[in-house]
This record gives C-alpha cells, sequence and structure tokens, in this order.
C-alpha cells in the first residue's frame, strides 16, 4: 500500500529515476516492474514534487492529482481526505429515465469557474434534469479549451477552481439531487504537456488529436492500468456518478479482452462496494451495439452510447442541411426508420465514408434508455466553422418541434447548455497555448481543415483569440427575454411530462411506433395512448391522430377548440407546430 508519504512512478526503460522536491533531490529504488520508490515522512498535502529521470529536467508525476502551476510545473501532494463532503445521503441515480445536461465548465457562466457553475444549478433543478455531464475538467495547457487536449488524467484544470473546487461542485449537485457524468479522454493526449512517453511505452503511434495509447503492446499493461485507476479515481475520490468516454472507435486494442470490457468489470465492483449505481456512456462512431451489449452475452457491458445517427436525422430534417456526412440523412423516412432501429447505417452504405458501416440493433431485446439522444451536442456546434449552435438557423416553431422529438422518443434525451432557451451565443472551437508556434499551428490548421471542407476560411473564428472563448459564453440575461421565455417554458413542460407519464420513458422499441407523411411533412410518434404529432411544414396541416383524441397534454401553440374535437379523430397543426395528446384506448 502506497501511503501520501510515499512516491512511486512506472518508468521501466530508465536507469536512475530521482524525487525532486523545492529543496532537495531524493534517490528512488527500483523494484519489480520497473516500478521506483521513495518514502518522504515529512512530506505532506501541498508538497511540491517532480520526478528527475537519468539527470534529466524534473518532471510533473503521471498520476499527478493537482497541478496548481500549470501541466508543465511541479505536481503537489493532494489528500483526498481532507474535503468535508456534505452530501452524504446522496446514494446515486441510475440512468433509465433520465435526462441529461452537458455543460462547458469554462463557458457555462460569465467566470469560468466550478463555484460559479453552482450558482446556476438551481436552473437545471427547475428545468428537471437528471444528470449533468462536465466536459473534461483534468489539466491541460492554457487557461481556456475545451477539454480534450487534456494531459494530466488525474488532476483537475486549476482556473476551473482546482480539485477542491471540482469536488465542491459535485457535493453541490448531489445535495440538489443531481447526478454528475464527467466526460474523460483515454484515446489520445493533448499536444502540449504530453509527458508520459519519457516515462514509459505509453503512447502507440498518434491520431489526428494528438499521441494515442499503448493499450495492446509491449508493457502495455501498466498503460492500461493507469486509465482503470484514473476511471476508479473520478468515481470514488471525486464521487462523480458516471463518466462518458470520448471516441472509444480511436482505442486501438487487439487484446482478447478489451480496454472497455476490463474497465466495465472494475466499475461495476467499486459501484458494488460504494453501494451506488455508476454509469459508462460511450461516444462512439462505430454503430456497434456490442458496445452496451451485457458482458455475459459477449458484449463490453457499457452502459449506454451515444448516437450520432439519430442527431444527424433530427438536424437534417429540421434544417434541410445535405453537406458531409449529412447527406444521407434528411427524410421523414430516413428519420423515422432510425427513431424505430436506434442506427440508420445499420450494415448499410455510408455515402460519406464509401463503405458499408455499422450493426443492426436487436430492438426487441435492448432497451433504448442504452442510447443517447440529442439535437445539439458540444460536437456537433463547435466542429462546425463558425459553431452556430441550430437556434441561428431554425425557427421558435421548429426548436419546439425539435425539443418534443429528443423528449418524446424512449431513448435517454440530452440537452446542450442554453438549447433550452436557444440561446443566442455560438459555441466555438478555443484553446489558449501558450507556445506561440503550437498557437499558430492549431490556427492555422483550423483553417485548412474547414477550408478543405468547402467552408470560407474566413469565417473560421481564431481559436486562440480571448474573444472566442467570450463569445462562446452563455448570456444568462437571455432565459428571460422574449423569444428565449417561452421555449424554456417548452423544455420545462415537455421534461415534467416525461416524468409524468410513463408511456414517456418506457425504453420498449417493440412497443414505440412512428408514421409519416414525406410530402406533408409531418411526423407522429406513438407511445402507448399517448401520440406526438410534429408539423414540420410551413403549411398548416390536417394531421390523423391514430385514434379518438381524449386529451391535449401540450402544444405549441396552443390548440384552439376546432383544432382538436374531444370526439375528434384527427387535429388541425398550425405550420412549425407540435401536439402531445392522449387519445382513447382501443376496445378489444
Amino acid at each position: 500500500m502506497i501511503h501520501m508519504a510515499d512516491f512511486a512512478v512506472w518508468a521501466p526503460q530508465r536507469q536512475t529515476v530521482t524525487l525532486h522536491t523545492e529543496d532537495a533531490e531524493h534517490p528512488m529504488r527500483r523494484t519489480d516492474g520497473g516500478w521506483w520508490l521513495a518514502s518522504l515522512p515529512e512530506a505532506g498535502h501541498g508538497t511540491a514534487y517532480g520526478f528527475r529521470l537519468d539527470d534529466e529536467q524534473p518532471l510533473p508525476d503521471p498520476r499527478s492529482r493537482w497541478q496548481p502551476d500549470g501541466v508543465h510545473g511541479l505536481s503537489r501532494v493532494y489528500d483526498h481526505g481532507r474535503f468535508d463532503w456534505q452530501a452524504e445521503g446522496w446514494t446515486g441515480r441510475p440512468l433509465p429515465g433520465g435526462v441529461v445536461y452537458e455543460l462547458h465548465i469554462g463557458t457555462f457562466t460569465e467566470a469560468g469557474t466550478f463555484d460559479a457553475a453552482v450558482e446556476r444549478l438551481d436552473h437545471l433543478v427547475a428545468l428537471g434534469i437528471d444528470f449533468v455531464e462536465v466536459l473534461p475538467v483534468n489539466s491541460f495547457d492554457g487557461p481556456a479549451g475545451w477539454g480534450y487536449d487534456g494531459v494530466a488524467w488525474s488532476a483537475v484544470q486549476e482556473s476551473y477552481g482546482g480539485p477542491d473546487g471540482f469536488k465542491r461542485f459535485v457535493d453541490a449537485c448531489h445535495e440538489r439531487g443531481l447526478a454528475v457524468l464527467l466526460d474523460v479522454v483515454y484515446n489520445h493526449l493533448g499536444p502540449s504537456g504530453a509527458y508520459l512517453d519519457r516515462f514509459g511505452p505509453y503512447f502507440a503511434g498518434s491520431t489526428v488529436w494528438g499521441p494515442s495509447v499503448n493499450l495492446d503492446g509491449a508493457d502495455s499493461d501498466e498503460v492500461r492500468n493507469l486509465i482503470i485507476d484514473n476511471a476508479l479515481g473520478w468515481l470514488r475520490d471525486f464521487q462523480v456518478d458516471g463518466l462518458r468516454l470520448d471516441a472509444v472507435h480511436a482505442l486501438r486494442d487487439q487484446r482478447a479482452i478489451h480496454l472497455l470490457e476490463e474497465l466495465s468489470v472494475a466499475v461495476e465492483g467499486l459501484s458494488a462496494h460504494l453501494g451506488r449505481p455508476l454509469t459508462l456512456i460511450a461516444e462512439s462512431d462505430l454503430n456497434d451495439p456490442r458496445l452496451i451489449t451485457p458482458r455475459e452475452a459477449g458484449g463490453h457491458g457499457l452502459h449506454a452510447q451515444w448516437d450520432d445517427d439519430l442527431h444527424h436525422c433530427l438536424h437534417a430534417a429540421l434544417t434541410g442541411e445535405r453537406q458531409g456526412y449529412y447527406a444521407d440523412f434528411g427524410s421523414l423516412r430516413a428519420l423515422a426508420d432510425t427513431l424505430r432501429g436506434v442506427f440508420f447505417h445499420a450494415g448499410t452504405r455510408s455515402s460519406f465514408r464509401g463503405r458499408d458501416h455499422g450493426r443492426p440493433v436487436d430492438t426487441h431485446r435492448v432497451p433504448a434508455h442504452r442510447f443517447l439522444i440529442y439535437l445539439q451536442n458540444h460536437d456537433q456546434i463547435g466542429n462546425r466553422a463558425a459553431g452556430d449552435r441550430i437556434s441561428a438557423s431554425l425557427s421558435p416553431g421548429l426548436l419546439a418541434c425539435g425539443a418534443a422529438l429528443v423528449l418524446c422518443t424512449p431513448y435517454t434525451p440530452m440537452l446542450f447548455m442554453g438549447e433550452e432557451w436557444g440561446a443566442g451565443t455560438p459555441w466555438q472551437f478555443f484553446a489558449s497555448f501558450p507556445d506561440p508556434a503550437l498557437a499558430e499551428a492549431v490556427r492555422t490548421g483550423r483553417r485548412a481543415e474547414f477550408g478543405a471542407h468547402g467552408w470560407d476560411e474566413a469565417d473560421v473564428p481564431d481559436p486562440l483569440d480571448p474573444a472566442t472563448v467570450t463569445r462562446s459564453t452563455l448570456d444568462w440575461s437571455e432565459p428571460t427575454r422574449a423569444g428565449h421565455r417561452e421555449l424554456l417554458d417548452v423544455y420545462r413542460r415537455l421534461i415534467a411530462l416525461r416524468r409524468a407519464h410513463p408511456e414517456l420513458t418506457d425504453p420498449r422499441l417493440d412497443r414505440f411506433g412512428v408514421d409519416v407523411d414525406e410530402a406533408a411533412r409531418w411526423i407522429m410518434l406513438r407511445r402507448g395512448d399517448l401520440r406526438l404529432v410534429c408539423n414540420l411544414s410551413d403549411t398548416a396541416r390536417r394531421i390523423p391522430s391514430g385514434g379518438q383524441i381524449e386529451e391535449v397534454l401540450t402544444a405549441v401553440p396552443p390548440l384552439g377548440p376546432q383544432q382538436a374535437a374531444e370526439t375528434a379523430d384527427h387535429l388541425d397543426l398550425g405550420p412549425e407546430s407540435f401536439a402531445l395528446l392522449r387519445v382513447a384506448r382501443r376496445q378489444a
């Protein structure tokens, strides 16, 4: 067992390793497996230290818990036992039936800190949110960034408030009944401060985002242990309730037991010990249900995964965009098929990829809550040239229809911060690397990337300009303004209805029906006795309700008496509007 006064580092290929503190050098002794150990009884919380490898400059600890001086500075000893947790009665929350809210700490508020974010949590409670999904908070170089350029996996970004600040945020969420999901990135490291390869064979090539990780080569056991220990640390020491695993399709692992399966086993064991549910959610481009198939059925055993096909169908149908990867999407038939079948590309041709893609989902066996559906997320906004939200191009009516289509499906709905009021602020790509050469490479590379995809490079904001961060920060005066206020009310009503009516959270896809009229541009979701009817056209439509209307639960705009009579089996919907209603149950 390693105590606070003991220091350990894995450096199997080094001849000497020295523990460096601010006032002394301490030789370390080599043990089996390439580990080096040293004991420093006087060390305690706040002690600055690093490791000198073969007389090179001291480097931060690969398992550092605290980097107050940035990713290039010395590490600090951090004692998890010092924090006084307040939400002691928190027992966690399972994902099924929940609503997820994705946010970025640095742009959620003007201050961009954990403590400032706490001040806005009551807004999420009033909205009806169950899970707060936080973009990566581990340390990256510079004061601002999305978090996907992180290099110190276990240390919390100091500009956000450091490890104590994150604990205060998690604690405040739990006191309000909000579970916390943390976005973690194990498929690559950022381009600045990634010193892992100095210690050992941590890297195995690179991705378009940075160095990739050695998961299946020689000496990969300790690399995998680092990842699993890191994941368990967030769940145990910071008391988060689950992890969102970034781009798992980029995890290069050919071992018989995949890292994701190994992680699933470890998290299941920790969950049993802690006595609260712990959730693993994958982001994947594979369209492969094996990720969320239980281990006893031959899968990896994760609890859920993002479903980009559902997003692409919704986005293309509502906006009319067809460029790039939206080329195969856009028809209401494609939307209906994907809503019923989970993936649009399920062993079928993907024109964007130039090949067949995906695997079908057994919709009679797999519950829909294992897939997240969203109208927007950080990638689908931020990876547009101008970072424009869908609210920049859609009418208020279509925004409301989009919200209804997300929140009335059997899937787990996820919102992106500000979506609920149609935020007028964009969410653009930004970074703040201090190294001028790296900053210029990011700047020119970003513009060239979008230019190659047909965007005007002049439309791409400078990611290193602090004004880009300012533009991307939520404006909290908007929710009370006309236009924004009404959409926020729609989201609140829909989430409340989802919570009140079990038909809307029923995850059984074989009991979920979808009807469309491509020419008239309307779509209807059938959820037990409930019907969501959306008119996406710019013309009023008479739409069959699938039964005699007993009750209109909500509608945008509100329906008049001529639009939905009590005995009618149809309703008259104005352009770009929706209604959620109950129909009479058919007699046997």
